[in-house]
């Protein structure tokens, strides 16, 4: 019914290393007379699922993530990690046992980054060399050098770098569940996206329940398995971010979610999930004449009369116009930079428009987790894979004839 809110079942086997969460009629009262900050919520977080708190402020979406921990102690209700309640736990223990995430990041200062990771291992009682392996397997999995990082301190280093440590720091304990509290908000918008594809990346290597408060309606579609809208301390409605903006439950949810859902709905899709145009890899100090004849034969089609300088393993570089071939002996270096908008893979459709415009560009190459290039994505290829995950018909664009943003200017950047 229209403005209940729902409850999700546990689905499918548990993944190893996450815990199913449940929340049964939590109920936080500050005073015995006063408004219910959260008022009997109940939700159910599949093991290995992300789940979004989200609303306007003053929800209860921060309180409810706090009682999870104990942080906050629910007045009424019950929290269970895998059919266990929390409160059966000893209050410390249970939050060296739960990954913690928080907008701050909260770094001790006069730590370095390997003994602020180290720092729930070393409560657990691990020994020093389990915990130095682990450290170091944290570390590469953030995208932070080991080498580099381990012994500086967190005024050393970058926020997005401080942030990648808090997660690091989190997952040190190998907790069932983590718990994260606006954990990219303090990020400039660059760095914001990347830390956000960097933490859906890792959620697939390693699997977690995360419980994930946000202010920020694009970011719960972006990150969420499911999202939870609450109002003045109540549940309006849980549901995937799909459902979420196919269906809103009432006046409130399609009021919050905007009017532009469909706009939104690109980002329920991902660049890996859509068909990419084959890129014209030439790398450098490759025979120009060499990669002149693969054009000739076919077996490279340029994009716009350009094709992509890369690396030996294949990272974007620059745009080469064709006819320079004709007057090169090799294809020469190039800094990075010029093949921009770069594109990773874990990005959505909306993402990747929106770098494409702000590039003015017709093309961008799509990278994986290693920055290697895979392909070419354009504003055709979106709205063919957006169709087509809509389960709307497509007509297919030639790549031999891409559109440009701007006739003026040739290459797959312009």
């Amino acid at each position: 019914m229209a403005g209940e809110p729902t409850r999700a079942p546990v689905e499918g086997p548990a993944r190893p290393g996450a815990g199913v969460l449940e929340l049964r009629d939590v109920t936080k009262r500050y005073s015995r007379d006063g408004r219910a900050a959260v008022d009997h919520l109940s939700l159910t977080v599949p093991a290995g699922e992300v789940c979004v708190l989200i609303g306007p402020s003053g929800c209860g979406k921060t309180t409810a993530l706090k009682m999870i921990n104990r942080l906050i102690e629910p007045s009424e209700g019950e929290i269970l990690i895998d059919g266990h309640s929390v409160r059966e736990r000893n209050p410390s223990k249970l939050r060296r046992e739960i990954g913690y995430v928080i907008q701050q990041v909260g770094l001790l200062p006069h730590l370095t980054v390997s003994a602020n990771v180290a720092t729930v291992p070393r409560l657990l009682g691990w020994e020093k060399e389990r915990t130095r392996v682990r450290v170091r397997e944290l570390l590469e999995l953030v995208g932070l050098d080991p080498d580099e990082f381990s012994g500086r301190y967190p005024a050393q280093l970058s926020g997005g770098q401080q942030q990648r440590v808090g997660l690091a720091r989190a997952l040190a304990g190998d907790p069932p569940v983590m718990l994260m509290d606006e954990p990219f908000s303090a990020v400039d918008p660059i760095t914001r996206e990347r830390l956000q594809n960097d933490f859906l990346r890792l959620h697939r290597a390693v699997a977690k329940t995360v419980v994930f408060v946000t202010h920020d309606i694009d970011e719960a579609v972006k990150m969420g398995d499911r999202i939870a809208l609450m109002r003045e301390g109540h549940l309006v409605q849980y549901a995937t971010p799909a459902e979420l903006l196919a269906q809103p439950a009432d006046d409130f949810v399609a009021d919050f979610v905007g009017a532009d859902r469909a706009l939104k709905s690109l980002s329920l899709t991902r660049v890996e999930e859509i068909s990419l145009i084959p890129a014209p890899l030439v790398h450098v100090g490759e025979p120009a004449l060499d990669a002149r004849a693969r054009i000739d034969r076919g077996e490279m089609v340029p994009i716009t009369d350009h094709v992509l300088v890369v690396t030996e393993d294949d990272r974007p570089l620059d745009w080469l116009p064709v006819g320079r071939l004709d007057d090169l002996e090799q294809i020469p270096p190039s800094a990075p930079g010029g093949a921009e908008p770069v594109i990773d893979q874990v990005t959505t459709l909306r993402d990747a428009l929106s770098a494409l415009f702000e590039a003015n560009a017709a093309y961008g190459p799509v990278v994986d987790d290693q920055g290697r290039c895979v392909g070419l994505i354009g504003a055709p290829e979106i709205s063919a894979g957006f169709r087509r995950a809509a389960g709307v018909s497509t007509v297919e664009v030639p790549p031999s004839a891409p559109a440009t943003l701007d006739a003026g200017t040739g290459g797959g950047g312009g």
